[in-house]
Formats: C-alpha cells, sequence, structure tokens
C-alpha cells in the first residue's frame, strides 16, 4: 500500500505528464482559421485551459484506475 506522500508524488506526476502530452497534441492541430486577428493572446490562453482540463480529467481517470485496481485485492 503507498504512502499518501508516494500517492500525492504520482498524482503530481501523472497530472503534469498528461498536461504536457495534451499541450503536445494540441500544438498538432492548426487553429489558425479559428482565431480572430488581433485576438491571439487570448486564444493562447483558452489553449492552455483546455490543455490543462483535458489533461487533468486524463489524468485523474488514470489515477482511479490505479487505485481500483490496488483495491480489487479487498473484494476476494
Amino acid at each position: 500500500m503507498l504512502s499518501i506522500g508516494q500517492t500525492a508524488l504520482f498524482s503530481i506526476i501523472s497530472h503534469l505528464l498528461f498536461i504536457y502530452i495534451t499541450w503536445r497534441v494540441i500544438l498538432s492541430i492548426n487553429f489558425d482559421a479559428v482565431i480572430r486577428k488581433g485576438h491571439v493572446t487570448e486564444a493562447k490562453i483558452l489553449l492552455v485551459f483546455i490543455t490543462i482540463v483535458i489533461g487533468t480529467g486524463v489524468s485523474r481517470f488514470v489515477i482511479e484506475l490505479v487505485q481500483w485496481s490496488r483495491d480489487l485485492l479487498y473484494l476476494f
């Protein structure tokens, strides 16, 4: 069983990793047609927020999946 500190460290690393992966994927998409002229800064901030939301959501799913897998021991 992992201690609280190990779980916290795993969660932080997982969140940062999935946010980074999501950022790389979002950068590969061409948003030039969607962005209005003069609103580039706002569009970049929106992309950062979207990246954080998606990356954190995927990370939470993976963390919960790992926890559920560990909890299966208590089933038997």
